[in-house]
């Protein structure tokens, strides 16, 4: 299974949960009103698409439904999924690694595998023949700076590394 493959899989889970949940709001409505609107925003911010893309995409389906004559609910979930695809649109995803040194900053929230990423990158960069430094900037979560240690050792990359609880800018 690919890298991609398994996030996929990983992701499953939320777009099943995120289906039956919008679903509820596309079946339990007989037209698109002002309360189908603010049902459906307060869905997409409690799936954490988060408030400013959930009212983005709330208000462009407002538009387009005007502008398409959408009046029944599951016409309004198949224009949702092209706005929602639109704006996951973000272009090119090529690592751009020009500049020496580069630096690949990894942010998210705790478990969604940032740690096995950066692991899986740096492998790849090695294997190119890219000279890798992996900075355990992560401090705070119990054993952060020890896993990443385990993929470095992996990797054949080098490490910067603390104490647990150390300060992350002076580790960086």
């Amino acid at each position: 299974m690919g890298f991609f493959d398994k996030i996929k899989a990983g992701l499953t889970k939320t777009r099943e949960a995120l289906s039956n949940t919008l679903g509820a709001v596309f079946s339990g409505f007989s037209k698109l009103d002002d309360e189908f609107y603010e049902e459906l925003e307060e869905t997409l911010i409690l799936a954490d698409l988060g408030v400013e893309t959930s009212m983005k995409a709330t208000e462009r389906l407002r538009k387009v439904a005007k502008e398409q004559h959408i009046k029944e609910p599951e016409e309004a979930r198949e224009a949702l999924k092209e706005i929602l695809v639109e704006m996951l649109q973000v272009g090119d995803l090529e690592l751009k690694l020009d500049t020496k040194p580069s630096v690949i900053l990894v942010i998210g929230v705790n478990g969604v595998g940032k740690t096995t990423t950066i692991g899986k990158i740096a492998t790849q960069l090695v294997r190119q023949g890219k000279k890798v430094l992996l900075v355990a900037g992560d401090t705070f979560r119990a054993a952060a700076a020890d896993q990443l240690e385990v993929w470095a050792g992996r990797s054949g990359a080098d490490i910067v590394r603390q104490h647990e609880g150390a300060d992350p800018a002076s580790v960086v």
